[in-house]
């Protein structure tokens, strides 16, 4: 199923994404332990959490932030990606809205993470949206050597924008990750969506 390279834009959404103790997950794990792969993981749980409000990226306040089981998540994320045993390439890459670059500060410690506006949230791109767009493309594209895996935390909606329907609707919950096979010359392959840490009744908020 891994080399099967997917249309995306036109492929089927998942049901659900896999855990580590589901053959499709584990087969995702030992994948991931082979490197060359992208891991893409939505930011951690922020149900309960204030709505976004002011849309200004150093505007804590006027953010929807980390639920306190969303800042626990993030750091059983990157406790089971050590546990598991999958090498990651430095630095690890986060977009600067603060519930993405916590989730990346908790979960590989701040001294790994570089903040990037190329993993903006949709909402706060402003003009710049089809730039970040095609950030996430390239980054999502982009050769990563053998023996690691390019980790990039960010935002739901950018990725189904840029990779397709299959992470639509309820398939890609807060804290889950895309695992993606990159392809060059702008292309790539979604292998599937791993959730290491999820939440029982978690995994969307309730803002619009």
């Amino acid at each position: 199923m891994f080399r099967r390279r997917v249309l995306l834009a036109l492929a089927p959404v998942l049901a659900a994404a896999d855990g580590p103790e589901t053959p499709e997950g584990a087969a995702l794990l030992a994948r991931l332990r082979q490197g060359g792969l992208v891991l893409f993981l939505r930011h951690a749980d922020t149900r309960g959490e204030p709505c976004d409000r002011s849309f200004r990226i150093d505007d804590r306040a006027g953010q929807r932030n980390l639920s306190p089981a969303g800042r626990e998540q993030a750091a059983r994320l990157g406790q089971a990606l050590a546990a598991e045993r999958i090498p990651l390439a430095a630095p690890i890459l986060a977009g600067p809205v603060f519930r993405a670059r916590d989730t990346a500060e908790l979960a590989f410690g701040a001294g790994r993470v570089a903040v990037t506006e190329a993993l903006l949230a949709d909402d706060y791109a402003g003009g710049r949206l089809a730039w970040v767009l095609a950030e996430h493309r390239r980054l999502l594209c982009a050769p990563v050597p053998q023996g690691a895996n390019r980790v990039l935390v960010g935002h739901r909606t950018p990725a189904i924008m840029v990779v397709g329907s299959r992470v639509a609707g309820e398939a890609f919950p807060e804290g889950a990750a895309l695992v993606i096979e990159p392809g060059g010359e702008g292309g790539f392959t979604l292998l599937g969506i791993l959730a290491l840490a999820p939440i029982p009744g978690g995994g969307f908020h309730g803002c619009g």
